[in-house]
């Protein structure tokens, strides 16, 4: 009961339009004091600094910098070329694309809005340019951009590891097969798209232009190598793979002479804007962790869960309709912190491997960013593609579908997020 109340208060304020960190925090000393008094709030300012102070979370901070790097770079310009010589023969070749030219720059950024903003600000008009339905452009560069926190490296992913005391490498890891998977899905929705508008490919496969768009992008192609090449060699630790990645934008952005001090300043600027609010959320979680350790309601849901079922299939389909739901009200950190402390211990119960579920949570997040009314990332799309919400998830729906059975087969199937997983870390 003390959880429904204490849920149930905090999507009331979030209704009210109190910042989602404000009413997590307020929630959250609120039931502290009324379950311990005003002596269980003397440490409330040191627990969220620690709370926010967690070595992996420093990566979140570096990785949303380096995204704001490459927006204001023309690193983003050179990968679409590279994508439109590789896949641009393809009818509907620009929605080709747009996932394609995704997919690499998830290797880069972990953030999805990031990536909309990035690739979207060029492709979202180039489509509309070429007789492409805004709703359809923005619809598809929505769900393409949803690949950034999939495929690694993944900022919700990060913030799930530590809130989950597991390991950042093995959830890296086990996004790559489901990440694919979910590109090749949306291809061949959008291919489907492509025949029934009867959409145009923009070029002819040819190995020359292939070979040109990939030297004038090499720099741009080197930087997933880079970042994901040291974490997964064991060369650095995620975090510091973060601050790599801002090193190696840096060092690209001077070597194409467009960083100025005035692209750096904003660049800087976006960067703090993204994580203080992110942060913010992680410092007021803290102390909701620490309501929730303190009155075992963790371990009353197990109990009451395990009584009624410990089929941990059972348990992933409840839990899995628990997360789409929240989708639709909660951004993406939010309900990570609101829904995995509770339910971890639940997981753990009825023998879930974490890893497996961290790809569960973070493939219902890109879910939630495209399923109104918060859609944070379809909304940045339609407001490049000055296109209706409404009108818009008519047809992206087909895409949500796409990535509904990509996060059913990963729920069902394990084998495709921790055959990669078990396969190099075997003992």
């Amino acid at each position: 009961m003390a959880a429904l109340i204490v849920l149930a208060s905090f999507l009331a304020l979030c209704c009210i339009d109190v910042p989602i960190a404000v009413a997590l925090g307020m929630v959250a000393m609120a039931a502290t004091f009324l379950s311990g008094g005003e002596s269980a709030l003397l440490n409330a300012a040191l627990v969220m600094y620690e709370g926010a102070g967690k070595f992996p979370l420093i990566a979140i901070p570096l990785f949303v910098l380096a995204g704001a790097l490459m927006n204001a770079t023309s690193i983003s310009r050179r990968l679409i070329g590279f994508c439109l010589a590789l896949v641009g023969f393809i009818r509907g070749g620009l929605s080709m694309v747009s996932i394609v030219a995704s997919m690499i720059f998830a290797e880069i950024s972990g953030s999805s809005v990031a990536d909309v903003a990035a690739l979207g600000s060029i492709l979202i008009p180039g489509m509309k340019q070429r007789g492409y339905k805004k709703e359809f452009a923005a619809a598809v560069m929505s769900s393409a951009a949803s690949l950034a926190i999939i495929i690694p490296p993944s900022i919700p992913m990060i913030l799930y590891a530590a809130l989950a005391d597991t390991s950042v490498i093995k959830l890296f890891l086990a996004g790559f097969v489901p990440g694919f998977i979910g590109g090749g899905m949306l291809m061949v929705t959008a291919y489907g798209f492509a025949r029934r508008y009867n959409l145009p490919p923009e070029n002819r496969l040819q190995w020359q232009t292939i070979i040109t768009a990939f030297w004038d992008a090499k720099l741009a192609l080197l930087l997933p190598l880079i970042i994901l090449g040291g974490i997964f060699g064991g060369f650095v630790t995620a975090t510091e793979g973060g601050a790599l990645a801002v090193v190696a934008s840096l060092a690209i952005g001077f070597y194409y002479r467009e960083l100025s001090w005035p692209v750096l300043r904003h660049a800087v600027y976006e960067g703090v804007t993204h994580t203080s609010v992110v942060m913010l959320l992680v410092a007021t979680s803290a102390l909701l962790g620490v309501y929730l350790t303190e009155t075992q309601i963790p371990q009353q849901l197990t109990e009451s869960v395990t009584t009624f079922t410990k089929s941990p299939y059972v348990v992933l389909a409840i839990l899995n309709v628990v997360l789409f739901v929240l989708g639709f009200f909660l951004h993406g950190a939010a309900a990570i912190i609101l829904v995995v402390p509770v339910v971890l211990p639940l997981i753990k119960a009825v023998g879930i491997d974490p890893i497996h579920f961290g790809v569960i949570v973070t493939l219902n997040i890109a879910i939630g960013q495209q399923t109104p009314p918060v859609a944070s990332v379809l909304m940045v799309a339609c407001s490049i593609a000055k296109a209706n919400i409404w009108e818009t998830s008519k047809i992206n729906v087909w895409f949500v579908a796409s990535l509904i059975f990509v996060l059913l087969l990963v729920t069902y199937v394990p084998f495709i997020s921790l055959g990669l997983v078990d396969y190099i870390y075997a003992p």
